[in-house]
């Protein structure tokens, strides 16, 4: 069976980096984010917290494939702020993650190229400082079963190592689990296997 890489790295908390270049002070936030809503939040606040401030640039990017993500100049010339914000994001191999770069204008103006450096720079300064963690990509799983297989179901998971997050053992029982993505395979048919187990896959963590 193929593996495939079920880990991915972001940052543990919020995390700044500040540059200045001629006047202009560009104050860069990173904050670790899980979805495009909550990324709206962050972003509106941060316009408040920094309301006189020129610009608001920003990149993000979402999932454990980075297969969301999106740049913003905010008024710069194209290219010259969200796209190298976006590029320290790759260049850190991060995902889940929300880097905004304030600018407070300094009344000279930097060029192309030095505002591709100020942002660069201070996205870089950001996330230099952040506390980088690695995290593990997990599928979650429902089990039904009858009262009696309760030991059985039990065992099995002490055996393979896996997590519960929800139980319900009333009536009948109902079991939520987690499970490594690169062991789920092997689980769902080691469960399947249980007599009187229905085992349904619930989504991805």
């Amino acid at each position: 069976m193929i593996m495939f890489d079920d880990t991915y790295k972001t940052i543990a908390s919020k995390a700044e980096g500040i540059y200045k270049d001629r006047g202009s002070k560009f104050i860069a936030l990173a904050f670790p984010v899980k979805s495009e809503a909550e990324i709206k939040e962050v972003l509106e606040n941060v316009r408040k917290d920094y309301h006189d401030a020129r610009h608001h640039c920003y990149a993000w990017i979402l999932g454990h494939d980075k297969s969301a993500y999106r740049q913003n100049d905010d008024g710069e010339p194209s290219g010259t702020a969200g796209r190298p914000i976006h590029g320290q994001l790759l260049s850190f191999d991060l995902t889940n993650i929300l880097l905004v770069v304030v600018r407070y204008f300094g009344g000279t103006k930097l060029g192309v190229p030095g505002l591709i450096r100020a942002y660069k720079t201070a996205a870089k300064e950001a996330l230099s400082a952040a506390g980088i963690v690695t995290m593990t990509v997990h599928d979650v799983y429902e089990l039904h079963f009858e009262y009696p297989l309760l030991n059985e179901v039990m065992r099995f998971l002490k055996d393979e190592k896996l997590e519960i997050l929800k139980q319900d053992f009333r009536l009948d029982c109902r079991l939520v689990f987690q499970v490594r993505k690169n062991d789920s395979h092997q689980v769902f048919d080691k469960a399947a296997k249980i007599n009187g187990v229905r085992i349904r896959y619930l989504y991805m963590v």
